[in-house]
């Protein structure tokens, strides 16, 4: 992994987790402090997240973090319903026998898991073990962004911690069980099921913001 690889997953996450706030702005100097590597490795990041919409580079003002709307996520999940139908449909066919094992593996964790950190860190892992079992390079550089700005919109919102949890666990439970039978089927409709419910919890959330007068409803 190079230095500019580092900083980028580093500042991925910062955003992800809402560390880096939407809508505030940063200067090279500030993320360079923020990610502890230089400043070059730094731009060649903020390049990359440029190019996969996690910042907006804004000449003279600085490097914005994207909004978090509702807008926003319902049409990133338009994008990654499609992807990610095909993606698993293709590590349906597509995964090796060592990426069986460790997608068993991360199968049986996050059946025990309950607690929310445990479980966004596990639905990571299963993002990028999704994007390897497809064995298409093209479709995880599109999705991986997808997932982590769908991840920090959820994470943003989450009022009943173990309900969500337990919820999306199963779908993601679906998912993997799915992809371990090599069940494309399946696996695809497990998939559509994750993002429905990706698009009612969003809807929920701006159905929750109209009703406390935080903002207007939103236009679709």
């Amino acid at each position: 992994m190079t230095k500019a690889d580092e900083a980028y997953l580093k500042l991925a996450e910062m955003i992800e987790t809402g560390q880096l706030e939407p809508g505030t702005f940063h200067t090279e100097v500030g993320l360079v402090e923020e990610v502890g590597l230089g400043r070059t490795p730094l731009r060649e990041a903020v390049q990359r997240l440029d190019r996969d919409h996690l910042v907006r580079i804004r000449p003279g003002r600085g490097i914005e973090i994207p909004s978090n709307s509702v807008d926003d996520q319902l049409r990133r999940l338009e994008v990654r319903r499609a992807m990610e139908a095909l993606a698993v449909a293709l590590a349906c066919e597509r995964a090796t026998p060592a990426q069986l094992a460790r997608i068993q593996a991360l199968t049986e964790e996050l059946a025990d898991i309950n607690e929310l950190g445990d479980y966004v860190r596990a639905v990571r892992a299963t993002h990028v073990m999704l994007c390897d079992a497809a064995h298409n390079e093209y479709l995880a550089d599109a999705m991986t962004p997808l997932q982590g700005l769908s991840r920090r919109f959820w994470m943003a919102q989450v009022i009943d911690e173990a309900e969500e949890v337990r919820s999306g666990k199963q779908l993601h439970l679906q998912i993997l069980r799915s992809i371990l039978a090599r069940d494309s089927a399946a696996a695809q409709q497990a998939s559509i099921e994750l993002n429905d419910y990706l698009v009612q919890y969003a809807l929920g959330v701006a159905t929750r913001h109209a009703r406390l007068g935080r903002l207007g409803a939103p236009q679709y």
